[in-house]
């Protein structure tokens, strides 16, 4: 439901708070006072193209804020695809500039006005002389029947069940023959080409994880072989001019000894030159260069690289080519099985043809049972709308089979006799259309799917008894659904739930529109204003009094 509508800078609308109720809002006012801008500046918070011409004269911006507090399956399913979150309410707001940007927010998220209108399409439907929506939408009638069926048949909901899970039953067979029939096509060219890559990656045999360990174990055994050169350098380092260090360290000692003094000066550097020349020893035992077999590392990089130019070749990781193998060994034998494989895949479509048919038939034919009891539905409101000399009939038409059937489904009328049914949106436009849309949406009333209709133009061309019987329908309708209707019709604006009264009021600088919720008297006398004109007499007052219904 539209709960509120905040409007800033349009058009004559300086500022305006407009809080709406449940059922039937009606609006009412003098010829010029500016009704129209309230439907354009709805229109602009639900993705309407936007026209700086809106923007109040003398204001650098304009702004429109729409608040709901009820949202319905469809628009859920637009906000979670735009990762907008919500809580059983709904924001949409629009500014418009001078120098022609527009910009758009849903729940204070900045989104495009394509995403804006989609969400706008979804939870209001407006009925005017120049926008129309849903029911003029072909594409739109088949779900429209389909909903008044479900209503009235129990039976329907079962049978569109079964004829959706026959069609993907039939669509995967058919996918499935499509395959195969093209790979058989190009079985010939391919069967050595799989033959081929099959035996290589069967030679080949690589398993998960064998590429990342070979890689790990190449590393380790290259870092081995230079270890063990550097320590080759060390133990070179330890017999230099060819000999080893500790005998010229012990070659140095053995020149002290030779000192004939007594005692020799030089025992204490004597004993630390053996001791040098022990260390040095014991440190050569102990560096063992690593043994690191090149033929070892070759096979390992061999295997390693065969393993990568397999995962280029056939353009997946290493890891993934088991999975390749078993690909490949399936189509391979899905040619050497062709003709056993195809028969069973044609017998599917056969089965699957059969038994979605047999749902599709029995679907067609209720559907073709509720349109003829939609029909009479319709027809029988028409009189009373002034529309007695129009018709309304459903075609249903064949089509190829998808999810929904076969069926084709367009709302037909024809508004005088002699003349050809057309499509609905084919209809004059302005008041008589929209009270055609009146008449289809009182029968099609879907208490599941709640949304905001808007209808203006209603009364153009009727008066007396017709107006009463739009205002009795609208009434009825607005049990289920909230309706924003614009009316110059006193016996309309009597079955209101809350009335508003726009007003215009002007001075030497500026012209403002106003819109006040009136109640009591205030809303007696805009009743008898619209029967009387500008002069309220008694005889309208009282006239007035007798047709307030709520």
């Amino acid at each position: 439901m539209l709960n509120s509508l905040y409007i800033s800078n349009i058009v004559l609308i300086e500022k305006l708070n407009l809080q709406f109720g449940n059922g039937l809002n009606i609006m009412t006012g003098e010829t010029g006072a500016g009704k129209s801008i309230l439907l354009d500046a709805l229109s602009l918070a639900l993705g309407a193209r936007s026209d700086t011409g809106l923007i109040r004269s003398g204001c650098d911006m304009a702004a429109v804020t729409a608040e709901f507090d009820f949202i319905n399956n469809k628009t859920r399913a637009i906000l979670d695809e735009n990762g907008i979150d919500y809580n059983d309410g709904l924001i949409l707001r629009r500014t418009l500039s001078t120098d022609g940007k527009s910009r758009a927010w849903v729940n204070d998220i900045p989104v495009s006005v394509k995403v804006l209108k989609q969400i706008g399409d979804k939870i209001i439907e407006i009925h005017g002389q120049f926008e129309n929506h849903s029911l003029l939408d072909a594409t739109t009638h088949i779900t429209s029947l389909d909903e008044y069926a479900k209503l009235n048949n129990s039976e329907f909901d079962t049978v569109l069940s079964q004829t959706k899970a026959a069609y993907n039953d039939l669509h995967e067979s058919q996918k499935r023959l499509k395959q195969l029939a093209e790979l058989l096509e190009k079985s010939e060219s391919e069967r050595d080409f799989l033959e081929h890559n099959v035996n290589e990656l069967r030679n080949l045999n690589p398993q998960i994880g064998e590429e990342e360990e070979l890689s790990t174990t190449r590393a380790k055994m290259m870092d081995a072989e230079k270890n063990a050169g550097i320590l080759n350098d060390a133990l070179e380092s330890l017999k230099p001019n060819g000999n080893s260090l500790e005998e010229q360290i012990c070659s140095v000692a053995h020149i002290l000894e030779r000192i004939k003094t007594d005692p020799n000066p030089y025992s204490e550097q004597i004993d630390k030159l053996y001791d040098a020349a022990s260390t040095v020893a014991e440190i050569s035992e102990q560096i063992h260069p690593e043994n690191t077999n090149i033929e070892d590392i070759d096979s390992i990089e061999e295997r390693l690289f065969a393993i990568r130019a397999a995962a280029r070749k056939h353009r997946c990781t290493a890891d993934e080519l088991p999975d390749k193998l078993i690909e490949m060994k399936n189509q391979l034998n899905a040619i050497d099985n062709s003709d056993a494989e195809l028969q069973k895949c044609k017998s599917d479509v056969d089965k699957y043809t059969k038994v979605f048919n047999e749902y599709a038939t029995k679907l067609s034919d209720l559907r073709k049972n509720a349109a003829d009891n939609l029909r009479k539905q319709i027809l029988k409101e028409l009189p009373d709308l002034k529309l007695g000399s129009a018709d309304f009939n459903v075609d249903i038409q064949k089509c190829e089979p998808t999810n929904n059937g076969t069926d084709i489904v367009i709302f037909m009328i024809k508004t005088n006799p002699g003349t050809p049914f057309a499509p609905l949106h084919k209809i004059a436009s302005g008041g008589e259309l929209s009270r055609f849309m009146l008449a289809l949406r009182v029968t099609l009333n879907n208490p599941n799917n709640k949304k905001t209709i808007v209808f203006d133009e209603l009364d153009t061309g009727i008066s007396g008894a017709t107006a009463s019987a739009v205002g009795e329908r609208l009434n009825k309708l607005a049990q289920n659904e909230q309706l924003l209707v614009i009316t110059h019709s006193a016996q309309v604006a009597g079955y209101a739930d809350k009335h508003f009264k726009i007003s215009k009021h002007s001075d030497k600088d500026t012209t403002i529109t106003n819109v006040d919720e009136i109640t009591g008297d205030d809303r007696i006398n805009e009743i008898a204003r619209i029967i009387s004109g500008a002069t309220i007499t008694e005889e309208s007052i009282a006239t007035a009094k007798t047709l307030i219904k709520n």
